[in-house]
């Protein structure tokens, strides 16, 4: 079974705190249900923190793959170079890298985002507004009846 993460760039301040350790909670609901394979969108924010989890909870449970789904082999070039460490330290932990596009196109995005709902069982989000691609991703998975859970709500109400 596979569990793909999506979510917003910008994490809200006061949910920093929970975030870490509700992903965890959620990687180890995800494994309990079966999950082995994890995969993310390799965007800044909640998918590279989702992926730091992801890989922290693979060092004690070594049957767990990551995956990172990249919509464009130059995603990262307007990043800062602290970002761009960051996303090669997760590209090198990672167990697959899959391209959607070479270079970016007005629909990368879109198609990596139809890609991760259609091969999640599991699609756990960070999705505070319906105005972005991890809504996108959200609704796609919701209309292909995967399981899904937005962790925004529950950071919002403080019930980490």
């Amino acid at each position: 079974m596979t569990c793909a993460f999506t979510g917003h760039r910008n994490i809200k301040y006061d949910h920093r705190i929970g975030m870490s350790g509700l992903l965890a909670r959620a990687i180890g609901y995800a494994y309990d249900k079966g999950c082995r394979r994890f995969i993310t969108g390799g965007a800044l924010g909640f998918d590279t923190e989702a992926a730091r989890e992801v890989i922290r909870f693979r060092m004690s449970h070594p049957d767990v793959s990551l995956v990172v789904f990249i919509p464009c082999l130059d995603q990262d070039a307007a990043w800062t170079a602290g970002q761009r460490d960051f996303y090669d330290y997760i590209l090198s932990a990672a167990d697959e890298v899959r391209y959607v596009s070479e270079h970016y196109d007005k629909n990368c995005m879109k198609r990596r985002n139809q890609a991760m709902a259609e091969e999640c069982d599991i699609l756990i989000a960070y999705v505070g507004h319906d105005r972005s691609g991890s809504s996108q991703t959200l609704r796609i998975a919701k209309s292909l009846g995967k399981e899904t859970y937005n962790l925004y709500h529950s950071l919002a109400k403080g019930s980490v």
